[in-house]
């Protein structure tokens, strides 16, 4: 039976990349060698790194002045690199929006740094929607937001307009729709939710606003170091790079981030049409700040329809959409990979629901 992949991450991954991946794991480049017992310093791996530095900057529309960077610790990390490297050493101070946990995190490792200004936080409402209206201090090192929350199920449609540096999570929703990227000073991502595999996490920072903070910064965490190693500085984790870039090339050949925006727009409106039209379930965000990524859902009456409900799913080789025990009820992950045919087999199943009740 096929499996219809809704999981939040590690996510789903094209079937090309996949075949692509393990192929390079029996031999890579026809080296008779696999990808993860060569040197990372091989001439075809380096080729590997360039391109995959390369391309995910093309995709998204940048240029020289930006470095693209591999990395390792997952976004959490980031959440301390960022303001090592971006907040004064004497009275620092940033700016953060606070709309889900990833975003209380970030906050919460800044804080070690120096003064972080929450602009607007939406937790009193258990963040089921994006603030609006706030203001950014001036003078501030940086602003940061996130702009999905796989948890919530929201997402960020607009971003404000500062002079402050913009700073931005996207690790959940990287490469899925179209923006102007180079209005963000730094954009970073956990590469498990959209992206690739778990274990790199892809960093895209503009050069010219580091080494200015007068901080010293230890060297595994100082941006500069990861821009002068190219990315292997230390030994990067060579199958996550790859197989990142397998899913770049899958992207682009496909028509890029334009394509792959409508039809994540199409598996969004079908979902949530569904949502909205079926009496049985309602959606837990608010409807202006509803993320194409991750749809959250409810059933208005649980004890009566739940265990229909999750057997029909199940039957039908759905899997991956329980709910984060924040929320509760379900959480359909649309990354790019997924089909629309995925979505629309889920949709039946409610369709299904409201026949038998």
């Amino acid at each position: 039976m096929k499996k219809h992949n809704f999981s939040a991450g590690p996510c789903i991954l094209p079937p090309e990349v996949l075949t692509g991946a393990a192929q390079a794991v029996h031999d890579f480049e026809g080296m008779g060698l696999s990808l993860i017992e060569i040197s990372h310093r091989d001439k075809k791996f380096v080729a590997v790194m360039d391109e995959a530095m390369s391309l995910s900057l093309e995709l998204m529309g940048l240029g020289e002045d930006y470095a693209a960077l591999f990395l390792q610790g997952g976004a959490s990390l980031q959440f301390a690199m960022i303001p090592y490297n971006l907040m004064s050493a004497t009275n620092g101070h940033a700016a953060y929006l606070e709309t889900g946990v990833w975003a209380t995190n970030a906050r919460k490792e800044a804080e070690a740094f120096g003064k972080v200004t929450v602009v607007a936080s939406s937790k009193d409402s258990n963040f089921n929607h994006i603030p609006k209206d706030f203001t950014i201090p001036s003078g501030v090192d940086y602003f940061h937001c996130t702009s999905n929350n796989t948890i919530f199920g929201t997402q960020m449609h607009a971003f404000p307009k500062t002079d402050a540096r913009m700073v931005c999570d996207m690790s959940s929703d990287i490469f899925s729709r179209s923006q102007d990227f180079a209005s963000f000073d730094l954009i970073y991502a956990g590469a498990q939710k959209n992206m690739g595999p778990a274990g790199v996490t892809f960093v895209a920072v503009k050069k010219d606003i580091l080494g200015k903070n007068g901080r010293k910064i230890p060297t595994m965490l100082d941006y500069t170091t990861h821009i002068k190693g190219e990315s292997m500085f230390n030994t990067p984790p060579v199958f996550s790079v790859y197989t990142t870039l397998l899913n770049l090339r899958w992207l682009k050949n496909n028509g890029g981030i334009s394509w792959v925006e409508a039809r994540n727009e199409a598996k969004a409106t079908l979902l949530y049409n569904e949502i909205d039209r079926n009496p049985l379930f309602r959606g837990s965000a608010m409807p202006e700040d509803r993320s194409r990524m991750n749809a959250c859902f409810l059933l208005n009456d649980e004890s009566a329809h739940q265990s229909v409900f999750d057997s029909l799913w199940k039957e039908a080789g759905v899997v991956g959409i329980n709910g984060h025990r924040s929320v509760g009820g379900y959480r359909a992950s649309m990354y790019n990979a997924l089909p629309l045919e995925s979505v629309q087999v889920l949709v039946d199943c409610m369709k299904e629901l409201e026949r038998r009740s």
